[in-house]
């Protein structure tokens, strides 16, 4: 059999903003700019979640496309959208928001859930011009 990788899109909005609290405020300011700012700003995230897996001769999928979008909403949607990331999200309680750091979080809230087929990606899109991949620990 071929390895198959399918795709979900998903969409989001969350606020967040940068702040490293072992720095000091001009550290933060000169590191930072502008989305240093405590009381935060959005983005408009677009989420990519890649599973692969061999297509089942039986259905014809790799995986049931109803359980991937539950787990994405359960857990990254439920837990993200219209959240401020610092406050709201206990995994940036310590970590900086950043869009590498978010698909991180995203990939760790979803691969221990991923049974039916394996997680290959995880794409966060903070603009459409701006995203981050991540592929799990190496």
């Amino acid at each position: 059999m071929s390895m198959v990788y399918l795709t979900r899109k998903a969409e989001f909005s969350a606020s967040h903003y940068y702040h490293n609290p072992k720095l000091s405020a001009d550290e933060n300011l000169r590191l930072f700019g502008k989305c240093n700012n405590p009381n935060g700003h959005g983005h408009n995230y677009t989420l990519e979640v890649t599973v692969k897996g061999e297509v089942n001769g039986k259905s014809g999928f790799v995986v049931d496309l109803r359980d991937v979008k539950n787990i994405m909403g359960r857990e990254v949607l439920d837990a993200l959208d219209h959240r401020f990331l610092n406050k709201e999200v206990p995994e940036f309680a310590t970590a900086i928001p950043t869009t590498e750091n978010l698909a991180i979080a995203i990939w760790q809230r979803l691969e221990p859930k991923m049974t039916a087929a394996q997680l290959h990606r995880v794409r966060v899109y903070e603009t459409p011009d701006l995203f981050v991949d991540f592929y799990g620990e190496a």
